[in-house]
């Protein structure tokens, strides 16, 4: 399980910064899509894009602290994680891992 504090995310900024920071992204990560991608390599260690790893075929439940003001506060990126999360999980589902967001 992993939490973030929404109340830390202002802005497109914040938030690459809270997820970076959170998941031990790589320095090459770019504050950008990518991060979809990074959180998509949560069951492969020797990617090197996380420091959050899951056994292959495990969800990774992602609780989402003050998820209700994090949604009024900055839409965007709110429907941006509902977004990565679907990505991820269509992504993986083959394989049997997804994100489970937890509000």
């Amino acid at each position: 399980m992993a939490r973030v504090d929404a109340n830390l995310i202002t802005d497109w900024q914040t938030f690459h910064s809270v997820f970076a920071e959170k998941f031990g992204f790589p320095s090459f990560y770019g504050r950008n899509d990518a991060w979809v991608d990074c959180l998509s390599y949560l069951d492969d260690p020797s990617a090197e894009m996380s420091s959050i790893h899951v056994q292959s075929g495990q969800p990774l439940s992602l609780v989402i602290d003050n998820a209700q003001n994090f949604k009024r506060r900055c839409p965007e990126q709110f429907e941006a994680l509902m977004e990565c999360a679907a990505r991820c999980w269509s992504w993986k589902v083959s394989r049997f891992q997804c994100l489970v967001l937890t509000f």
